[in-house]
């Protein structure tokens, strides 16, 4: 026999006008709060649509473009579209490529408000995944700038200013650097010295690097040059995601499926032309068929045509190259100059890998870590579960943040 059911009556306000008080203002201060947040995510959207309207002739250099030290600025301009509690800066900058030659980079500043503690804020230097190779795949020069700077909100929180590299030959003209180690180092570490000649982004020298993928390995190199190349900086920490650390692996792991074609589209272009004189040549790696489809996939980034990337490079898979490039001259040898992990550094290392990954395998990774021990550094290795080549960088953050935490960074 059941009880009779309770009658529900109407949630009501508290009937004494104090408490009836704190509630409505309670409300109205939450309210307000998610009008705030909204109004400035509304703000940012705006200020990158007005940004884009004139954002070919930021990217425009001027003919004395390289002229100057590396890591001094050409221009910058500061950005309208701004995270909530912060300034933002795009930048064009000096750096050098493998070659010691001066080129030129674009890239942005991102710091947070207020006071920078004495000497200045940390600089986190991030260095992205791939987007492609193509002037207008930079970051940079997207609708949201920010979009692929993983945990940014998490790292203005703690106080860094942010520096993001769109690398050489990307953004602006300049050859093509795609997994070319020291031009990319390079990079990451000018990016650093840029936001240096900004006053008001507050950049001290300690830096604290962090990339996914290509970034991986770029902010590799950049570490294993810092004390040589940038003495002045102070690398405290370097943090990679699926680090694209070791070239002869990765392509000989692809080589015969869409992947390797795609990556390989992108990285034996750029090697034909900055090891030219070494006998780099197309013809000699690539099949008539790869060679034709080569200009296509190389005007296309990454992110916004994966569909038809894939379309254009499906056909040649099985017969992209004429031979192994980590067994066929010169190739071996420049998949193994471009490979991070040869030389030790003093600061410690965070290394994340997803265990879903089937772009850089964990099997890779793993030996880079135990390479690296090896030559007595200091490595933090995270092996994250469910976690595949594109969501490896966001689901270590949990991991990264307590790291930076124990290491006072």
């Amino acid at each position: 026999m059941s009880t009779p059911a309770r009658r529900r009556h109407p949630r009501r306000l508290p009937r004494h006008p104090r408490a009836r008080g704190v509630l409505v203002g309670f409300l109205a201060a939450m309210l307000a709060l998610i009008g705030g947040f909204v109004a400035v995510g509304e703000a940012r959207l705006i200020g990158d649509a007005l940004e884009q309207r004139h954002l070919a002739a930021f990217y425009e250099q001027p003919a004395d473009a390289a002229d100057g030290a590396p890591g001094t600025l050409v221009r910058s301009e500061e950005l309208i579209g701004v995270p909530f509690d912060a300034r933002a800066w795009r930048v064009m900058y000096r750096t050098t490529d493998v070659h010691g030659a001066p080129v030129v980079s674009t890239g942005i500043v991102v710091t947070p408000l207020g006071p920078a503690p004495e000497g200045g804020r940390t600089v986190l230097s991030w260095g992205h995944p791939t987007t492609g190779s193509a002037a207008d795949c930079a970051p940079s020069r997207s609708f949201d700038p920010y979009e692929l700077i993983e945990g940014m909100r998490l790292l203005l929180d703690r106080g860094y200013t942010i520096v993001a590299t769109d690398y050489v030959g990307m953004g602006t003209d300049g050859p093509d650097s795609y997994l070319v180690g020291d031009t990319g180092g390079n990079a990451v570490l000018d990016a650093v010295r840029a936001a240096g000649h900004i006053p008001a982004a507050q950049a001290g020298t300690d830096v604290v690097l962090w990339g996914h993928s290509q970034g991986g390995q770029a902010v590799l190199f950049a570490a294993q040059r810092a004390h040589s190349y940038a003495p002045e900086l102070s690398v405290e920490g370097v943090a990679v995601a699926a680090p694209a650390a070791d070239l002869t692996a990765l392509l000989s792991d692809h080589i015969d499926d869409i992947s390797g074609v795609t990556i390989g589209s992108y990285a034996f272009a750029a090697y034909s032309g900055v090891y030219a004189d070494r006998g780099a040549t197309i013809g000699s790696i690539l099949t008539p068929e790869a060679q034709q489809i080569l200009p296509e996939m190389n005007e296309l980034c990454l992110l916004e045509n994966i569909d038809r990337l894939h379309e254009i490079g499906e056909p040649v898979v099985g017969h992209f190259v004429t031979a192994d490039p980590g067994d066929t001259p010169p190739w071996a040898t420049i998949l193994t100059e471009n490979s991070a992990g040869a030389t030790a550094f003093d600061a410690p290392l965070f290394v994340a890998q997803g265990l879903d990954d089937t772009l850089v395998l964990p099997a890779a990774t793993k030996t880079l870590v135990a390479g690296e021990q090896s030559l007595g550094m200091d490595v933090s290795f995270h092996e994250i579960a469910h976690a595949d080549h594109g969501t490896i960088a966001y689901f270590a953050l949990p991991a990264l943040m307590a790291w930076l935490d124990a290491h006072h960074l």
